[in-house]
């Protein structure tokens, strides 16, 4: 039984997600792609025009489920602190349970591709941290944070420290795990 277009197109999402989760990070080819898949490589490209639109693909999903979350975790707690814990907390995880998407948001499977991918993820942390300042800024008039704290600062800081996190993630080939010490560091990084 064929698949529907709709399906085929999540499934060859899927699986280069899949392939990006493997430690060794080879580049994903369009022939690599069609042979997991068992497809030709035409069969590919009448879902897909180029594979800079696979990687579209998976950057959406990042955006509208990591940005769905922190729109919730926005909307619902009230806590300025609460809120920054929950956003590194959630950007973590989320790269601990999707270790190809780890990968994307770190650059190492952009590479060689169009340059608008990676300018389309440096869109994506623009806005984590925007989020992050916002956050940082309540967590200032609640008293929760001292009144002199630079929240620019800051809130790059905790943007750098995430970063990291998922760059030692991905190059210590999922071994050292994003959400690991965290309640600890946070504490650190959002002393009063």
């Amino acid at each position: 039984m064929a698949a529907k277009p709709g399906e085929r197109k999540l499934q060859i999402l899927q699986t280069v997600a899949h392939m990006l989760e493997q430690p060794r990070g080879e580049k994903i080819t369009t022939a690599a792609l069609a042979a997991k898949l068992e497809l030709s490589e035409a069969a590919l490209y009448r879902h897909f025009a180029s594979k800079a639109q696979m990687f579209e693909g998976l950057i959406e999903f990042i955006e509208q489920t990591v940005f769905g979350l922190v729109n919730k975790i926005t909307q619902e707690e009230k806590s300025g602190v609460k809120q920054v814990e929950a956003v590194v907390s959630l950007l973590l995880g989320f790269a601990q349970k999707n270790r190809g998407m780890t990968r994307v948001l770190i650059g190492d499977a952009l590479v060689n591709e169009d340059e608008k991918l990676q300018q389309r993820i440096n869109q994506f942390f623009d806005r984590i941290e925007a989020t992050l300042k916002q956050s940082l800024r309540m967590a200032a008039t609640q008293g929760e944070l001292g009144a002199s704290v630079d929240v620019s600062a800051h809130a790059n800081l905790l943007l750098c420290f995430v970063i990291g996190r998922l760059q030692q993630f991905g190059k210590s080939g999922f071994s050292r795990e994003p959400l690991a010490m965290l309640p600890a560091q946070l504490a650190i990084l959002l002393q009063k």
